[in-house]
């Protein structure tokens, strides 16, 4: 048995926790969690880093001696290194305003099609490379948030594969940097550090070693998926919904979807939906912490009332969600919801249907078929969306495990140390003998959610 610290940053809170692995299970044990709150300074929206490494490092010492230490976090955001190596300024924020109209610009200049050709990527305007030119970073070092802390953890300065693919920067086809495509954007490559792959050493912290996991939080949680076939999609679901498929090579036919590397040479081939964001920043506005009634009084309601695109821009930003889910309801001929609960249901009703469009898309476009949907992350918490997949999707939904991430993260530090198998059906095997999970079967039939997505266009 090996016992290993995961370092787990997401978009709303951070934790670390110690993993327990042996060939014959995984645990895991929290041992510190703390918020991540963005901050407005310098005249832009920021991630306070030194508050979250903070916190980081709070969690490992309550960790005390451990075999390894591994980072993950969301993706595509950085910070910039100046000539000596410290952090010129907090992290923008990738909902920060400054990228307004940078995409179309750069496409202007390179062309979509080429990067999409080049990359894999989903085109979303706060993008790695749209925050690079709209920065105008040059003769600078950048590194990923999960690459910041490593190299602040070790003193070494790398980019592990799976986060730096999200950039929109990395050729998927080559696996390294498209230095090409980075010059005619106007960047240049030298500001790119060197890239690692998942699993490997990135350095020590005292003489402990630091691993580069699947850094991209999603790449962990897709490692957490306890599936039992290859025959299966995933949602990983919490500020965001990631959902997708699990493929050998890349599918560049449809640029509403994104290739991002995995481990041991995998795409995830997926789409990102906003997510359970559309849920916090309500309860932020309603000032309500639990949810507990008003999901129990979703339940209640009729299904699919009223709907919306959780990927209309107007959701991105920081604000008055329930109002900005109204106007959208008002301009699509819709009643809008009236109550806090009238806005649960029609979020999670429409996060049901945005994964139904993106499970059955996947498949398509790929040429996969899938039997089952594992949803990880928090929203395998929210039964009440759980059902809503399974009927949306007419497949089983299991749910769980809740911290996908975190075992993603550990497991991968124990295949390093060889206390774990070496191949990612073993790894899940693994999970399945530890994990609870929750199936959830399909109720009635999909004609009412063919209808809603008719309504959405």
């Amino acid at each position: 048995m090996v016992a290993v610290a995961a370092v787990d940053l997401g978009a709303s809170s951070g934790r670390v926790m110690l993993g327990r692995v042996s060939r014959d299970g995984v645990t895991l044990t929290e041992l510190h969690r703390f918020a991540n709150t963005p901050v407005h300074r310098d005249g832009a929206l920021r991630w306070d880093i030194s508050a979250l490494y903070q916190g980081i490092q709070d969690g490992l010492r309550a960790a005390g001696r451990v075999d390894a230490i591994g980072v993950d976090s969301w993706a595509i955001d950085y910070g910039v290194l100046d000539a000596s190596g410290s952090l010129v300024a907090d992290p923008f924020h990738y909902r920060d305003e400054r990228t307004a109209g940078v995409m179309e610009r750069v496409h202007a200049s390179v062309g979509a099609a080429e990067i999409y050709a080049t990359t894999g990527i989903q085109f979303l305007p706060f993008n790695t490379l749209y925050q690079l030119v709209a920065d105008s970073v040059a003769g600078q070092r950048i590194l990923l948030i999960p690459d910041l802390i490593t190299y602040w953890l070790t003193g070494e300065q790398g980019a592990e594969l799976t986060n730096a693919s999200t950039t929109q920067l990395l050729d998927v086809h080559t696996r390294t940097w498209a230095a090409g495509l980075v010059r005619r954007a106007g960047l240049d490559p030298a500001i790119l550090p060197p890239l690692r792959e998942p699993g490997t050493r990135a350095g020590e912290t005292g003489s402990v070693p630091v691993i580069a996991v699947a850094s991209h939080d999603t790449a962990s949680a897709v490692v957490g998926v306890p599936a039992s076939s290859e025959a299966f999609a995933y949602i990983s679901c919490g500020t965001w919904s990631l959902a997708g498929l699990e493929l050998e090579s890349p599918v560049l036919t449809d640029p509403a979807f994104t290739n991002e590397l995995g481990v041991d040479g995998t795409i995830r081939y997926l789409k990102n939906i906003m997510g359970l964001w559309l849920l916090q920043e309500s309860q932020r506005v309603w000032g309500i912490a639990g949810l507990g009634e008003l999901l129990a009084e979703a339940a209640r309601l009729p299904a699919l009332a009223a709907v919306i695109d959780p990927d209309d821009p107007i959701f991105l930003p920081p604000g008055d969600m329930p109002a900005r889910i109204a106007e959208f309801c008002r301009r699509t001929n819709q009643k809008p919801p009236g109550t806090p609960a009238e806005t649960v249901r029609c979020i999670l009703d429409s996060l049901a249907l945005a994964h139904r469009r993106a499970v059955h898309l996947a498949q398509q476009r790929s040429g996969r078929h899938v039997d089952v949907v594992h949803l990880v992350g928090g929203g395998a918490r929210n039964a009440l969306l759980c059902q809503l997949t399974a009927d949306a999707c007419g497949l089983p939904v299991v749910a769980g495990p809740v911290e996908a991430t975190a075992l993603g993260n550990a497991l991968i530090q124990a295949r390093t140390l060889g206390a774990a198998p070496s191949d990612l059906p073993g790894l899940r095997a693994l999970l399945r003998q530890t994990q609870e999970l929750t199936r959830y079967t399909p109720q009635g039939d999909e004609g009412p959610w063919r209808a809603a997505e008719r309504r959405l266009g």
